[in-house]
């Protein structure tokens, strides 16, 4: 293997090199196996290619030695030149500053002599410029032009420079003196400034921006400036206004003119200011007036009408602040907007009450008429009201009770348009009412909301519902206030929600959410307390349901049959009637009821209903069979408890189910069982109570043994 320093470059790995170099030397690597490794020639080798090495070594090492000797040299000779460049660098230096000298005397000196000329020409050109004026001024003083700019067409930009001075040095001269030549000159002036201003409307139809802005430019010193800029905010908005809608057009011209304005006119915020001045001023509020002051006869397609009118405008204010108005176009366009809607939004409120009172008693009034119903007075003072009053507080039957046919005189339909039109007032009130005003007028259409939906409708709904409750000991009972109740809560939820999207954001920074909130909690309790009696005497009403049915169905010789021994049915008849009963009205309250408000009120029912059975049973007698079927009676009420799914109401139950089996156990086996574990926290006279109601009390002396 050939040696070569190329073979030393990085990466170098001496191991691999020396696998190479034995692997290349015949008898040296492991291609023939053991029998074919010859150690000899291997280290012939490797004593070959160490003595290449040191050659190459040697060769390197004086090519290292040489390169270092030419680098010594280089660098000597690099030294030498840099010192010659130094002293270059410091003679030119020296020249510089000579230069640089003598360069800051002539300077100056031009300077002086630029000083001495101006001093000399500036009288002379203003000498030049005064003489040039007399001569002007001696034509209108001799009454004839002569001169060729006044009479040039072409040369009007010049004429108006002139007569412009001259104008100027007019207003300083004695009238008495020179009356007649001041009149020329204005009388020049005027028709100068006119052909200009005609000059600029010409150029202005013909699109030509250049000439614009020069005449704009000349005019600029003339009083006549302001008319031009009329003029051009006039003449723009010529054929502007094509489709009918006035703010589309408004935007479209505004954006159109606004690239214009800045290569025409010295001062473009000015002019965009005053042009979106004459349009609100004008056009806008020309547009709002029409629509507005041709009031319609409703009040509903006024307010329409206003809030959008008012929210197109402040949106195209929006798009306006793009512009280059001057500093403060913010406060400009509010003002803008307040002068033109202002005599509106002052009287914005009373409207919106007087539409939502008048709008919402319609939508109350024809749903009652739809049902052919004469809405009640309530709260007159009549006998006749004061007579329902104490029947809705007793049970006292003071008259037969009112029959609603089922009809719960509550319509979601009416509820939803009611709140819809008193979303819309609040979308108006956030857009059109002073921000200082906003809580107080969104608190004024509160108010009329729960008039209309909480007290004309939910609490008249539940005036009529507590009236039509039937007494407790009435035969036939068609319990609807349940579904009043029903209803109701799905309304009241309409009404919250409502409260929270929309009133909410109105109110809640201010002192008038305190006050909203009160008077929704007022509202709740009052609706609350109705609900609650209702309830109450609906459940009076099913417990005289029950008991109706267990007085015309159970017989005193149920529990006392004559033939012990020919008992086949598992429980009594009227037992299976309250249960069915009973079923179908805890179906009824969980459909009619929500949350936590199902327990309580079915945990009422079954205290009530549990009452009930209790007293009934404690009116019979009981022989063995009897108290047999007492206790199949009660199993079957405690598996129809099991539908209350309360654990108060199943403890009651089963509770009874103990007591019931005092009635068939032997009277040996009797004080161990009051002794059980569900009896023995009992009344002993409760206990006592149930013992003497078997057949066998007497004869077989029960009584010893609460002795």
């Amino acid at each position: 293997m050939a040696t070569t320093a190329q073979l030393f470059e990085e990466p170098f790995d001496a191991d691999e090199y020396i696998e190479r170099l034995a692997w290349r030397t015949p008898g040296g690597g492991s291609k023939g196996g053991a029998e074919g490794f010859d150690p000899k020639k291997l280290l012939e080798e490797f004593e070959n290619h160490i003595e290449e090495l040191k050659q190459l070594d040697e060769r390197i090492q004086r090519k290292v030695e040489k390169l270092e000797q030419q680098c010594h040299r280089e660098a000597k000779e690099f030294a030498h030149k840099v010192q010659e460049l130094q002293r270059s660098n410091q003679v030119a230096f020296l020249h510089f500053q000579e230069l640089d000298d003598h360069i800051s005397y002539v300077a100056t000196k031009v300077c002086h002599l630029g000083d001495q000329l101006e001093g000399v020409n500036t009288p002379r050109q203003r000498a030049v410029e005064a003489q040039r004026l007399m001569t002007y001024f001696n034509e209108f003083l001799d009454g004839e032009l002569r001169s060729d700019v006044f009479n040039n067409p072409d040369k009007i930009k010049e004429a108006a420079d002139i007569i412009q001075k001259l104008h100027l040095i007019a207003q300083e001269l004695p009238f008495d003196r020179f009356a007649d030549v001041k009149a020329k000159i204005a009388s020049k002036y005027h028709d100068l400034e006119r052909q200009l201003i005609q000059e600029f409307t010409a150029a202005q139809r013909r699109g030509e921006i250049g000439r614009m802005r020069e005449v704009a430019a000349v005019l600029l010193h003339f009083k006549g400036y302001a008319h031009c800029i009329d003029v051009y905010i006039k003449q723009c908005q010529e054929g502007a206004y094509m489709q009918n809608d006035v703010f589309e057009d408004t935007a479209l011209l505004c954006q159109r003119v606004n690239k214009q304005v800045g290569e025409v006119f010295s001062s473009p915020e000015m002019v965009m200011a005053k042009l979106i001045q004459n349009i609100f001023e004008n056009k806008l509020q020309a547009h709002v007036r029409e629509t507005l002051e041709t009031r319609p006869t409703e009040l509903e397609q006024y307010l329409k009408n206003l809030y959008d009118l008012y929210t197109r405008t402040t949106a195209l204010a929006a798009k306006l602040t793009e512009f280059n108005l001057g500093s403060d176009k913010h406060t400009f366009l509010s003002k803008l907007i307040k002068s033109i809607f202002s005599t509106y939004l002052d009287s914005y409120i009373d409207m919106e009450q007087q539409y939502l009172q008048t709008r919402s008693a319609s939508i109350l009034q024809r749903y009652y008429d739809s049902k052919n119903h004469q809405k009640r007075p309530l709260g007159t003072g009549s006998i006749q009201e004061l007579k329902e009053r104490i029947r809705q507080r007793t049970n006292l039957p003071l008259g037969p009770s009112i029959d609603t046919h089922g009809e719960t005189f509550l319509s979601q339909e009416v509820v939803v348009n009611l709140l819809q039109e008193t979303r819309h007032a609040f979308q108006r009130c956030h857009k059109l009412s002073d921000p200082a005003d906003l809580p107080k007028n969104a608190y004024s259409i509160f108010l009329l909301l729960v008039e209309h939906l909480c007290v004309d409708h939910i609490d008249y709904a539940l005036e009529i519902g507590l009236s039509a409750i039937p007494s407790a000991d009435a035969k036939t009972a068609n319990l609807y206030f349940l579904d009043v109740v029903q209803q109701a809560n799905t309304i009241f939820h309409l009404f919250d929600k409502q409260f929270n999207d929309h009133l909410m954001p109105l109110i809640s920074s201010s002192p008038k959410l305190t006050e909203c909130l009160q008077k929704k909690k007022e509202v709740i309790e009052q609706m609350e307390v109705k609900l609650d009696t209702g309830i109450d005497r609906t459940l009076n009403c099913m417990i005289g349901q029950m008991k109706h049915i267990l007085a015309t169905e159970q017989k005193k010789t149920d529990f006392r049959p004559e033939d012990e021994n020919n008992v086949m049915i598992q429980y009594t008849t009227a037992c299976s009637k309250v249960c069915a009963y009973v079923s179908k009205q805890v179906e009824r309250v969980r459909r009619s009821m929500d949350g936590k408000n199902v327990d309580t009120v079915l945990t009422e029912l079954g205290v009530r209903f549990h009452r009930l059975i209790h007293e009934h049973l404690q009116q019979f007698s009981y022989n063995y069979m009897g108290g047999m079927l007492a206790i199949c009676d009660v199993a079957e009420y405690r598996r129809c408890a099991k539908d209350f799914r309360v654990s108060l109401v199943l403890q009651l139950f089963d509770t009874l189910h103990a007591l019931c089996n005092l009635l068939v156990v032997a009277p040996d086996n009797l004080k161990q069982v009051c002794s059980g574990e569900q009896l023995t926290n009992l009344d002993r006279n409760l206990l006592h109570a149930f013992v003497q109601l078997r057949a066998d009390y007497r004869s077989a002396r029960l009584g010893r043994h609460f002795s």
